[in-house]
């Protein structure tokens, strides 16, 4: 059988310059790996990031990247000794979701069980390690992570966000009853708005500007409150009485919204970081976190959570694809893209359909 030598692949250039692309295909998986014919892959706000600016925070693109992190894929091939991310032999025709993220399994994080702080992280479509928005790619077999039958090629590419928001509700340190303020209603403040009723907070307001989102926030039972018709810190000090809510997780763009969330947060609160703002600059006043004696944890990606995500998607206890707005295919990815960041069409997710058969 003759394999084609080149594949398809979306590769970024320069801000707003993606470009579609013949690359050559991977070749046959080393020990440990698995070549992977992706299927679906999300649009992620950080991806955003880097299509709008070149650069997300201080990791500037300076030649050609595959974007995408968040995707499922087929296995084709494996190589030697390649076990899954439950330590199980890896087979060829196994649909899994993958982690992006590569930590090196050795260093003072890893050891200390925190991979998502590794020392010598590589990490999917962030540069220079090139991302799933190609129709093949080599990964570490422990960073698959096989799929339930319900779970479709779609979920698959959610359960990574799902993932980071799982990170975030763990860093936040919910307990029943706490009320909560979420800061964005893109996918990850979907989900993030999901797992907190789940774990038992009520209130749960919800901020976004656009309407479509927050009627998404509202059908998974948010308090909704649009910045653009009412002021969002003085909605939720009157809706508690002044006390402010027990966790604030911004989860937009991390501008103004970080100084909302910590006013928004009552004293001695918990504040969680999870945006990223496309300044690399956090504005917050200190006598906001001082004089309330707040709690800040900022959320790096995720760690352990991929089984927890597929049983929570699996049993139906969170909504993976309900939150879908659009799927383009892989060769309209730059119009994918350019929607997206705009915000039209009443965008929420966007689906990239590489080798979906669905």
């Amino acid at each position: 059988m003759n394999v084609p030598a080149m594949m398809t692949a979306v590769r970024l250039y320069g801000p707003r310059d993606l470009r579609v692309d013949q690359v050559p295909r991977p070749p046959s998986p080393g020990p440990g790996e698995a070549l992977l014919r992706v299927t679906c892959v999300g649009v992620c706000g950080s991806d955003l990031h880097s299509y709008l600016d070149g650069r997300i925070g201080d990791n500037v693109v300076t030649t050609p990247l595959i974007l995408g992190h968040e995707f499922g894929a087929v296995v084709e091939a494996v190589g030697p000794e390649a076990y899954d991310g439950d330590f199980v032999p890896l087979l060829p025709g196994t649909r899994v979701a993958v982690d992006p993220a590569q930590p090196c399994g050795r260093c003072e994080m890893c050891e200390q069980g925190h991979p998502n702080l590794c020392h010598r992280l590589h990490f999917c479509g962030s540069f220079p390690d090139d991302g799933s928005l190609c129709e093949y790619m080599l990964m570490p077999a422990h960073t698959c992570f096989p799929l339930p039958a319900n779970l479709d090629d779609a979920g698959a590419a959610l359960l990574e966000p799902l993932g980071i928001a799982i990170h975030a509700i763990d860093l936040a340190k919910l307990q029943v009853a706490n009320s909560v303020a979420i800061l964005g209603a893109g996918c990850i403040g979907l989900y993030l708005l999901q797992l907190a009723k789940l774990s038992g907070a009520d209130p749960v307001f919800v901020v976004d500007q656009f309407p479509w989102r927050l009627q998404v926030a509202e059908r998974y039972g948010a308090v909704p409150l649009n910045l653009r018709k009412t002021d969002p810190v003085a909605a939720v000090h009157e809706a508690t009485e002044g006390r402010g809510v027990d966790v604030a997780i911004e989860a937009a763009w991390a501008d103004h919204s970080v100084q909302w969330a910590a006013e928004m947060a009552r004293l001695g609160g918990r504040l969680v970081l999870v945006g990223i703002p496309g300044s690399d600059r956090v504005e917050l006043k200190h006598s906001t976190i001082r004089r309330k004696g707040l709690t800040m944890r900022a959320a790096r990606r995720m760690k352990h959570t991929y089984p927890r995500a597929i049983h929570l998607a699996a049993t139906g206890m969170v909504d993976l694809n309900g939150i879908i707005s659009h799927r383009f295919p892989l060769t309209e990815t730059p119009a994918a893209y350019a929607m997206n960041v705009d915000y039209r069409e009443d965008v929420v997710k966007v689906i990239i359909d590489v080798g979906s058969r669905e």
